[in-house]
């Protein structure tokens, strides 16, 4: 299975601001970190919001942070919400083949088995563990402020 390029910069976006928790991160901020549009990142942002991953605060000095705690959202969860199809096939489209062995193929059955054997192993990630060793990741990221002790855990 391939990911998207919207899941993909979705997962960096998470994983920027679970790096930057002493303030908010501005999507321009982060579209020139990860040399990216922001007017892409703005589409992705949405579906973040929707899913409880991140909030955006309006304003002069608004910007955007983790709505939760970096160890409490999965990659499963953040690639559930910005994939747009699991098909893997198109024997998985319901009513989209015309394939006599529809109800009882085996390669459905492995099909879905790996799709679920994939997801169950993206659930065993966090963007906590994906954002790593945060002082190095920072400093690639351009952010060079340290991080305040009481912050550096969130």
């Amino acid at each position: 299975m391939r990911l998207t390029r919207q899941t993909n910069h979705a997962v960096r976006m998470l994983m920027y601001c679970a790096v930057n928790p002493n303030r908010l991160s501005r999507v321009g901020e982060i579209a020139s970190a990860y040399a990216v549009s922001e007017l892409f990142l703005f589409k992705i942002l949405q579906p973040l919001v929707e899913g409880g991953f991140v909030e955006t605060v309006r304003g002069r000095n608004g910007g955007i942070r983790l709505a939760m705690p970096a160890r409490d959202i999965t990659l499963r969860a953040v690639v559930e919400v910005t994939e747009e199809s699991f098909v893997l096939a198109e024997c998985f489209e319901t009513g989209a083949t015309d394939c006599p062995l529809i109800d009882s193929c085996a390669l459905n059955a492995a099909l879905r088995k790996a799709l679920n054997a994939f997801l169950d192993v993206l659930g065993g990630y966090t963007i906590e563990q994906l954002a790593g060793e945060k002082s190095a990741m920072r400093q690639r990221l351009g952010l060079f402020e340290p991080l305040p002790v009481a912050m550096a855990s969130f």
